[in-house]
């Protein structure tokens, strides 16, 4: 037991603490942490290494005698679509991440962090953007061996590929909302399935809208991931679309200002 007026010294301390960590310091570490997840459980990326290789043969081989006249033809058209499809779809394990340390307690020790409050989302989604870009690379290499070639060259592809990591980073706020709401991982994937399939098949990114009937082409013309496989598309073909491009970062910002606050609001709620 240590004596009395040693601990008494120690309580009385007048040496200064330690700098409280900055919204960005302490968001990086929850990034690396969320990091450090794949490194110990790799099979995680799965869905964005095998999945995204079987979609883009999938689809290349499937339909682009039919759609196109030739795969190699319906690549270029197929591969910046087939991007922003499995990119959106990774985006719902945000909101399994989430709730899955919710069921474990691990929320109760970050709420009790000296840290910038939304720090821990914002770590979540930093920790995903790796999955985006590990995503987006291997369909690219596999578009590339398959022959596919950018009219926008290294440039259009890396403009393209950081407009869909904006969008995708600020779509993620939904699913940290839902893992906040739902009482299972299973139920926040289940609502993420049920939102993401429609939006991502009824859209461009496999034909032309202009294929489908009136109605539902109306339907596709007004879909976020229409506007923002057009953008893609448009800065890896070399045509960019300025106001494409400007309605993406606009309804990223909106995503962010809802979403996030909504988080935000049941995160210091719960």
């Amino acid at each position: 037991m240590p004596a009395a007026g040693a601990l008494a010294a120690v309580l009385a301390s007048t040496e200064s603490r330690p700098p409280r960590p900055s919204a960005l310091s302490a968001s990086a570490t929850f990034g690396w942490r969320a990091m450090l997840k794949i490194k110990h459980v790799p099979e995680q990326l799965f869905d964005v290494t095998v999945f995204p290789i079987m979609m883009t043969l999938m689809f290349t081989y499937l339909f682009g005698g039919a759609l196109a006249g030739s795969t190699s033809e319906y690549l270029t058209y197929l591969l910046p679509g087939i991007m922003v499809m499995s990119v959106i779809m990774t985006t719902m394990y945000t909101g399994v991440a989430v709730n899955t340390d919710i069921q474990k307690g691990v929320f109760d020790r970050f709420r009790s962090l000296p840290v910038w409050r939304p720090a821990a989302m914002v770590g979540y989604l930093l920790g995903d953007l790796l999955r985006y870009v590990l995503a987006s690379l291997v369909i690219l290499a596999v578009g590339l061996a398959l022959g596919y070639r950018p009219g926008g060259g290294v440039l259009g592809v890396a403009a393209g590929i950081a407009l869909l990591l904006v969008f995708s980073f600020a779509f993620s706020w939904i699913w940290t909302m839902f893992g906040l709401l739902m009482r299972s991982e299973k139920s926040v994937m289940g609502v993420s399935m049920m939102v993401i399939f429609p939006l991502t098949f009824l859209s461009n990114v496999l034909v032309e809208p202009e294929t489908m009937p009136g109605w539902l082409e109306a339907v596709v013309d007004v879909s976020p991931v229409t506007r923002l496989v057009a953008a893609v598309r448009g800065l890896m073909g070399g045509a960019t679309d300025v106001g494409e491009i400007a309605w993406v970062l606009v309804a990223s910002l909106l995503l962010v200002a809802v979403f996030g606050t909504l988080t935000m609001r049941l995160y210091n709620r719960k």
